[in-house]
């Protein structure tokens, strides 16, 4: 069963919208899949309950009566949302079930600092030669100074950029319904769907 975690240190990296959409291209593909919700702000679990019940079925936690949760029975694919700051105890305890790590990035001097930091974290834990990390570049308008800044940054880093995504409010439109890309007619998001196919491609890999 393949767990895909969605991590950055920093908050407002992006981590809903790709933990979301990653969750919806594994629906689309038949499987059967959790979207686990492990921060504060439960983004992800509100966007569940938003999700119209005729499109590919996407689950949350199981919730047993000792209040352990734990992903329903069928699952076969989990994607872990998580909060921001994630290190110590909680990053060991993802660090044990993570067959994938993806780190959201946005080209600002702030994020690249607090992520820098972070990748540094995960290639010293004592999981990092069974984890697969990648970096998903987020929100980037092409031809700024910033996504110059974050080229730069991303080529000494030694980790693989496995999708860039630009900067676009179609997200934020079918967050608001509880739709991924993979669940409007394709012409409505041309430009969005094969940034996503290098991405897609790193995951089924797995």
């Amino acid at each position: 069963m393949p767990v895909v975690v969605i991590a950055n240190p920093k908050g407002g990296a992006g981590k809903s919208t790709v933990a979301t959409n990653t969750a919806g291209w594994m629906a689309r593909q038949g499987h059967a899949v959790m979207l686990g919700d492990v921060d504060r702000q439960q983004s992800s679990r509100h966007w569940l309950g938003l999700r119209p019940p005729q499109l590919p079925t996407i689950r949350g936690w199981e919730v047993q009566r000792d209040h352990i949760v734990k992903p329903p029975k069928g699952t076969t694919h989990v994607v872990l949302d998580t909060p921001a700051g994630l290190h110590g105890k909680r990053l060991d305890e993802v660090m044990k079930i993570a067959d994938l790590v993806l780190v959201p990035l946005q080209p600002s001097l702030f994020d690249i600092h607090a992520t820098y930091a972070f990748i540094q974290e995960l290639q010293r834990h004592k999981r990092s030669d069974r984890v697969r990390v990648g970096i998903v570049a987020n929100r980037v308008r092409e031809h700024t100074l910033a996504a110059e800044q974050l080229r730069h940054f991303l080529d000494e880093l030694g980790v693989p950029v496995v999708a860039q995504l630009r900067d676009t409010q179609n997200y934020v439109q079918l967050a608001a319904h509880g739709l991924t890309l993979w669940d409007v007619a394709p012409s409505r998001v041309e430009r969005d769907l094969p940034q996503w196919q290098p991405l897609t491609q790193w995951i089924a890999q797995a």
